[in-house]
């Protein structure tokens, strides 16, 4: 994860105060005294850690009075601390707090562009450097942060934090690029990957010349539309994109155990074996539902792409709210249909199948992937008098499901959405003679709490998930709701 160095991190812990002083000639008393009030609105937004609202506040003290050194200052700051506490910000995290809003990259190019400004307007002040070198390391532009504060030492020779920051960014530069202090490659080979640092795998060339691997190219694309080495607005996707035979074909012929190596890593990502599933954090689904769902998340982009490689499987699981945690039992989904969409979304559509226990998870590259132990029904023996009572129950519960089915499909003739949905549910009826899906299936026929529907799946009992089935569809016709 990108950090921004510590020694350049003081010029964003404060923002500068609009004092009397700053009056210029030719502004009217009012209208400084509007600009001075918005400013320090921000200011005191900012010192509280409400970056939006400091934002704001500078904007529109720079619609009044555009281009004031201090004003692009304390806004560019703003944008910068924005955009390094997206960037360190846990993956994880936004399955409390979804992200909203403009993403890292672009709050970094927008404070790079207040950043710009003001150097040209105060040359000769050193924050001014600072920052602009702060929006370049947030953009991964090293070279040019290292240039930026180099021209600064050329204003300010004796800048003591001019000259710790280019210390410390020369340092962060290092370990982020995966060279040495000496600035020699950590692998001196033309056909690594500059964003892995391994040897190429199914290499991608993007139309500025540059190659990744295919699986590292669209990973860094979650986050921007832009080549990861010179910025270059991409207009390619997963579906579109094809890999260079050519340089294949060249790196498997000299280096083909180590190729070898990486595919079995790369394989190791997308196929997950017997009792491993990556997980998607959003709801509690049960077998034998089908719906549609847009992916628009980086980490869970990244997901979809290697579950599209692999089996198309993974698992659809809640945090509780109770526990603040994952719930322990969740249901395996199958994606079905997946678009790529030209933003970088999935639309994808998914059929939930089998149901699980988390024995334990862990973070994978920002989602989550957990072992996991498949659970079933305890079910009575073939041939005994309790396996022909369940039949006979499932069976009974069938024909009248049959019947409640027919009663809705006449009431919502004129309701074309609701009819829809009976017909699709209709259709995935399962067999009577599997009671187990059965009674998953008929529990979809009626809307459910979440923590109604993972006590179904805690449930082990056929016929008493069926009896909760027919309960719930009774109260579905009345209009009512379980409680």
């Amino acid at each position: 994860m990108t950090t921004t160095p510590s020694s350049l991190d003081h010029a964003l812990r404060d923002v500068q105060d609009y004092v009397s002083a700053n009056e210029p000639e030719g502004l009217a008393w009012d209208t400084f005294l509007d600009v001075y009030e918005l400013v320090q609105n921000g200011n005191a937004a900012f010192r509280e850690n409400r970056m939006e609202e400091a934002i704001s506040f500078y904007s529109r003290a720079n619609n009044i009075k555009y281009g004031d050194p201090i004003i692009l200052s304390n806004r560019s700051a703003a944008y910068i601390r924005i955009s390094q506490y997206l960037k360190n910000r846990a993956p994880s995290a936004s399955e409390h707090r979804p992200l909203s809003g403009l993403d890292p990259t672009t709050l970094a190019e927008l404070g790079l562009k207040d950043a710009d400004k003001l150097v040209e307007l105060e040359t000769n002040s050193v924050k001014s450097y600072i920052l602009k070198a702060n929006a370049l390391f947030l953009l991964d532009k090293y070279a040019e942060a290292q240039d930026v504060i180099l021209s600064g030492l050329q204003v300010d020779p004796f800048s003591n934090s001019l000259r710790a920051s280019l210390q410390n960014l020369e340092s962060e530069s290092c370990r982020s690029t995966g060279t040495n202090s000496h600035g020699q490659p950590g692998r001196n080979d033309d056909f690594d990957c500059t964003l892995c640092l391994k040897l190429l795998h199914e290499p991608v060339t993007t139309p500025c010349g540059h190659s990744f691997c295919r699986s590292c190219l669209f990973q860094s694309m979650d986050r921007g539309n832009r080549c990861p080495l010179c910025r270059t607005v991409l207009f390619i996707s997963p579906r579109t994109c094809s890999i260079s035979v050519t340089l294949k074909n060249i790196i498997q012929k000299n280096f083909p155990e180590e190729y070898a190596e990486r595919k079995k890593e790369h394989d190791s990502l997308i196929n997950f074996g017997v009792d491993l599933l990556p997980l998607f954090v959003m709801d509690v689904v049960i077998p034998c539902q089908k719906f549609p769902l847009n992916i628009f998340e980086p980490r869970y982009r990244l997901m979809v792409r290697r579950i599209m490689e692999g089996n198309r499987r993974m698992g659809m699981v809640i945090i509780e709210s109770s526990t603040g945690s994952l719930a322990e039992y969740a249901c395996e989904v199958e994606i079905t249909e997946c678009e790529p969409l030209p933003d970088g979304r999935f639309y994808i559509e998914i059929e939930s199948r089998r149901r699980f226990r988390i024995i334990h998870s862990w973070d994978q590259d920002g989602y989550r992937v957990a072992e996991v132990e498949w659970i079933q029904d305890i079910m009575p023996p073939e041939g005994t008098s309790e396996s022909e009572v369940l039949l006979e129950l499932t069976h009974n519960a069938a024909e009248s499901v049959r019947s409640w089915i027919r009663r809705a499909k006449e009431t919502a003739r004129l309701d074309q959405r609701r009819l829809e949905r009976l017909v699709s549910v209709e259709a995935m009826m399962p067999s009577p003679r599997d009671p187990e899906r059965f009674s998953f299936w008929l529990a979809t026929l009626s809307n459910r709490r979440p923590s109604e529907r993972l006590d179904l799946l805690r449930i082990r009992d056929t016929t008493e998930r069926i009896r909760r089935g027919l309960i719930f569809l009774r109260a579905e016709e009345q209009g009512c709701r379980i409680q």
